[in-house]
């Protein structure tokens, strides 16, 4: 297991030559091999500890750290014993973030595995120097990197390309429900313009290609007001939702899921979460595999390869989810072809 722990974080040893005028090439020789004995005992005796960040509860986000940890086990490392996992939840409370990351720099941790875009950022605010394994982003460049192939800084990680993912879920369920002619959009009103503009771009271009009226809600925060929110859905008569991608609207996914069904509305979510616990359909990156395979990286730089000479890597594993439970429940028939093209279907 010795060669799981082989970066180095260890200082200067203090020297026991006070004076090397006194000293023959035999002692200083001495000296330095007995120095570089410590060194490497100090070494190997150290145990890597990795922060690990999230916007999300820790129910939320349980199937990804479990996906995370398995990807390290995959690579040989024993949780608690060779390597230590420091695990930091905002619970949907992005201004919690900076705080939350700040713990992280303080214990010194070796890595810091973070999910989306805004957990991302605060670690980037805090710290330069420690590495940096993103996952769960859209296009992080210029954000957060230089490019795909060559990220520079202390970041790396994964893309899960939300933008092209965005046009796909309305060309599903257009697909699937081919007389809805106005879509309901959720964005979450946590997350900045910046985050979110390239989601709803390209919803709206797919809009256009289909035919269909967005009606667009931004819903979000620490306590959104989902109630009001279905209501103006209803009012405004949209025959199908979609939700974007935001870490309000996962936490409080069961509600959302809930309210849906009691509208009898046909909805697709960004996220495999939702459909386990009742949603209509979900389309997207498999992102519990994409957080086993952010240990890869972990592993990497943990032996000591830089962020900056690791290419982000995006995304090898989508995943079409239906619960035909639920569409039975709401009254609704999925036509056999979309059903044929499903991954998983649950009933």
């Amino acid at each position: 297991m010795n060669r799981l722990l082989s970066k180095s974080h260890s200082g200067n040893p203090k020297s026991a030559i006070q004076n090397p005028k006194w000293l023959g090439l035999s002692g200083i020789a001495f000296v330095l091999v007995v120095c570089g004995a410590v060194a490497q005992a100090q070494q190997q005796g150290k145990v890597p500890r990795i922060g690990y960040l999230s916007a999300l509860s820790p129910s939320a986000e349980a199937s990804r750290l479990d996906g995370f940890r398995q990807g390290l086990r995959d690579l040989g490392y024993v949780d608690e014993k060779s390597v230590v996992i420091e695990s930091r939840f905002a619970e949907g409370k992005l201004d919690r973030l900076p705080d939350l990351v700040a713990e992280l720099v303080r214990l010194k941790v070796d890595v810091i595995v973070t999910g989306g875009s805004p957990g991302t950022h605060a670690a980037q605010q805090a710290t330069r120097t420690i590495p940096l394994v993103m996952t769960i982003i859209g296009d992080p460049v210029p954000r957060f990197v230089a490019s795909l192939a060559k990220p520079g800084g202390n970041i790396t990680g994964l893309t899960q390309i939300s933008r092209e993912l965005s046009g796909k879920r309305l060309e599903l369920l257009k697909e699937a429900f081919p007389k809805i002619s106005r879509v309901a959009v959720f964005d979450d009103a946590a997350l900045t313009p910046q985050v979110k503009s390239g989601p709803l771009q390209e919803t709206r271009m797919a809009a256009e290609a289909f035919g269909v009226k967005l009606q667009f809600l931004e819903v979000g925060g620490p306590n959104p007001d989902l109630d009001g929110a279905f209501r103006t859905v209803r009012s405004q008569r949209a025959g199908a939702l979609i939700i974007l991608p935001g870490p309000s609207l996962v936490v409080h996914r069961k509600r959302v899921v809930e309210l849906a069904a009691k509208s009898r509305l046909p909805a697709i979510y960004p996220t495999s979460e939702f459909v386990e616990d009742g949603g209509l359909m979900f389309y997207g990156v498999d992102l519990v595999d994409l957080c086993r395979r952010a240990a890869v990286y972990v592993d990497k730089i943990l032996k000591g390869v830089k962020p900056t000479d690791l290419p982000v890597e995006q995304p090898k594993k989508f995943e079409l989810i239906i619960n035909l439970k639920t569409a039975k429940q709401i009254g609704l028939t999925i036509p056999p072809n979309v059903l044929a093209r499903a991954n998983k279907v649950i009933r």
